[in-house]
Parts: structure tokens; sequence; C-alpha cells
């Protein structure tokens, strides 16, 4: 007994939505580019990857890290 597979090709078209949504997709890449290079964020990465003693001898616990980082900026 023989099987038969059968296989398609599609490729999306530029539609009138990937169109529109083409702003809105640079727009979101360009604020995840803005986010990344931001110092702030650089430093809540750097003080993330510290372990739980070194964040003790900063004086600091892991839950406080944003709180530390942005204290200047938002009242929390």
């Amino acid at each position: 007994m023989a099987t038969a597979t059968a296989t398609t090709d599609i490729t999306p078209s530029a539609g009138g939505l990937s169109i529109l949504a083409a702003p809105f997709r640079a727009l979101g890449r360009l604020m995840v580019m803005i986010m990344e290079n931001n110092s702030r964020v650089r430093r809540v990465e750097y003080l993330n990857s510290l372990s739980d003693a070194q964040l003790a001898a900063k004086g600091m616990k892991r839950e406080d890290i944003v709180r530390h980082v942005f204290r200047d900026v938002f009242y929390v």
C-alpha cells in the first residue's frame, strides 16, 4: 500500500494589514533598543547578576534593586 504525501508552499503576501502594522513594529523595536541601552536598565541587570551575599555586602536585598536604581525618578 502506497502513501501519498502532499506539500504546500505558502508564503505570506505583503497585504494591507502588514503594511499598516510595519510602523508599529518599527516603533516597538525602537523602544526595545532604547530600553536596552538605558544606563539604569544596565545597572539593574548588573545588580541582578550579583549573588545574594554580594548584594548583602552592599546593604541591599534583591527585591530592592529596582527601587534603589530608580529612587530619584519614582517614589515607590
